[in-house]
């Protein structure tokens, strides 16, 4: 008779696991999870009657988990009962790397993932983080039916990641919890992340005194990473562009692929400086890198001409590349185009790049409010020709000030020259006439609309090179820091690209110091961020409403989404909107 023959406690669920088995119903009372991990193993294929793994797991040839824990565990080992206790130290991907003592069923296994074994207290406590047990029945594998064990998940004492897990293993066990195994496997857990946390201490000064070598003052522009951690000395926060810094954090997570003793990280075309790197290691591994900064030599040559003003096909938002392929497709059929948009989005700036190469006539209405546009041809001299002809495009600039009688006279035009090649722009503001509506809804059917910059912020970072003027001889470019990118990202643009464009100008033109654009030299206003708005009675009860199905559904977006009966992509815009709100009678999202 085996031992879980003689645990009553047990016996309902040993019955209910044979009829898991053999296919029958399963009766009443077996616990929801216990059931789902039987399903979860048969899914995988798991032979309950399995002596060993499927196949062979790979051992990790180089284990830092390993190379801590084992001091550790050696000096717990002494204290087991060897002949009835098996403790199993296992990686993330649930390999054993380390076992010692026994325990029945423990030799037969190197790889405890349930893929392989099905359900138990290792699998168990890395997919919940937590101490898990797992008793005889609970088990899937019949050589594990007489097992008791208790797993504990190591967390890196850095990243707060799973590294692993260990397990205490013995007899069964049918008495109340927790496992005689718990108080044991919790000490050795934390006995091993104490060794880990030792160990990233040394590594981190070993990292600290490269940087100081290679710093040498602080006259020198040096940084230190190690994909955690970064040292920069003030020299090179004048240098160092976050896209520099980006280059160099990847450089340092792939540290561990090279073994010279220099080597090189491609920096951005436009970095404005160079950088000799150094690997760091630390006990015969290289645990990161140390970058000396230099500027890069400035090659003599023509001045930079300044870019088009408005950035005019720089983007990559979904909103902006719609827009632009809208325009361009209606500019390449026959008849007038329509750009309407805020002040400042872009409008002219778009025409012009569509009609790059055919000299176009360009007649600004906010200019002459009266152009004489009479019997279809335009009086001014410059436009005449285009009223006669049509070989040459027309860019109307600021349809909305055209006065009532010119807006006649081009309906007019418009209706004997339906296919004139035409590209107007219009803001829209007070109520137009109805001569203006007229040509409005003319123009609607072949009109695109471009996004306000709040709504594409995500833009703002391709834009600033194209509105930045070019740099004199011999001084870097305009860089900016990531918390100024964020002022920037955040601030609502009223004036949109032609208010971004003023700024990147002005800062250009005054600016007395080298490095990155930092937050505190933006003006007040971008600086300090959008004020709030106080939610109104609706908007606080609904933001409480998602507030509370989110609690209610542990954070999980989904079901909470599908709780209140909305989609997941309204949920998060909602959130987004309620994000930064003022709203003083609730909590933040």
């Amino acid at each position: 008779m085996t031992t879980a023959e003689q645990s009553p406690a047990l016996a309902p669920l040993r019955q209910a696991r044979e009829r898991f088995l053999t296919g029958r119903p399963l009766p009443d009372g077996v616990p929801d999870d216990v059931v789902a991990a039987w399903r979860r193993a048969r899914f995988f294929g798991v032979r309950p009657d399995l002596d060993g793994p499927v196949r062979e797991s790979a051992q990790p040839a180089d284990s830092p988990l390993l190379e801590a824990a084992r001091p550790a565990l050696t000096r717990i080992a002494p204290a087991l009962d060897a002949g009835r206790t098996a403790l199993v130290l296992t990686d993330e991907r649930l390999r054993v790397l380390w076992s010692t003592g026994s325990a029945p069923g423990d030799d037969t296994c190197a790889d405890l993932s349930e893929r392989e074994v099905g359900h138990n207290s290792a699998a168990l406590a890395l997919r919940t983080r937590r101490r898990a047990e797992v008793h005889g029945p609970e088990h899937f594998l019949d050589v594990w039916q007489d097992v008791s064990a208790v797993s504990v998940p190591l967390f890196s004492p850095e990243t707060g990641q799973v590294l692993g897990t260990l397990t205490v293993a013995r007899a069964l066990w049918a008495g109340c919890r927790p496992h005689p195994g718990a108080a044991l496997a919790e000490a050795a857990a934390a006995a091993v992340e104490a060794e880990l946390r030792a160990r990233a201490r040394t590594a981190e000064r070993a990292l600290l005194d490269a940087y100081e070598r290679a710093a040498r003052g602080r006259e020198r522009a040096v940084i230190a990473l190690d994909g955690r951690n970064r040292l920069i000395s003030e020299a090179a926060a004048g240098l160092a562009s976050p896209q520099v810094l980006e280059a160099l954090e990847r450089g340092a997570r792939a540290r561990g692929r090279d073994t010279g003793e220099s080597y090189g990280v491609p920096l951005p075309e436009d970095a404005g400086c160079t950088a000799e790197i150094t690997p760091v290691r630390h006990e015969g591994r290289v645990i990161g890198l140390v970058a000396v900064l230099a500027p890069r030599p400035v090659e003599p040559g023509p001045e930079p001409s300044t870019p088009r003003p408005g950035g005019a096909l720089v983007g990559g938002s979904v909103a902006w590349r719609h827009a632009v392929a809208r325009a361009t497709e209606l500019f390449r059929t026959p008849g007038p185009v329509l750009v309407t948009g805020e002040r400042g989005t872009g409008k002219t700036a778009l025409a012009l790049e569509l009609l790059d190469g055919t000299d176009p006539l360009v007649v600004d209405a906010a200019e002459s409010p009266e152009l004489g546009l009479k019997d279809g041809e335009w009086e001014v001299a410059s436009a005449g020709e285009w009223g006669r002809t049509g070989d040459r495009p027309l860019l109307l600039r600021h349809a909305e000030r055209l006065s009532q009688p010119d807006v006649a006279a081009l309906n007019s035009l418009l209706e004997e020259q339906p296919d004139a090649r035409l590209i107007a722009t219009h803001t829209p503001g007070t109520s137009p006439g109805p001569c203006l509506q007229r040509l409005l809804d003319t123009l609607a059917a072949r009109s695109v609309t471009l996004p306000a910059l709040r709504e594409r912020p995500e833009d703002i970072r391709e834009l600033l090179p194209a509105l930045t003027p070019g740099p004199a001889p011999g001084s870097p470019p305009l860089t900016w820091t990531l918390d100024a990118l964020r002022a920037l990202e955040q601030h609502p643009w009223p004036g949109n690209v032609t208010e971004l464009a003023h700024l990147v100008r002005a800062l250009a033109g005054t600016r007395r110091v080298f490095g990155p654009v930092r937050r505190g030299e933006l003006p007040d206003p971008v600086r300090e961020g959008p004020a709030g708005r106080t939610l109104s009675p609706m908007e606080l009860a609904e933001r409480s409403a998602i507030l509370e199905a989110l609690r209610r559904h542990g954070g999980n977006k989904a079901r909470a989404a599908t709780a209140l009966g909305i989609g997941r992509a309204t949920l998060y815009r909602k959130l987004r909107e309620y994000q930064g709100r003022d709203a003083p009678n609730g909590p933040r999202p």
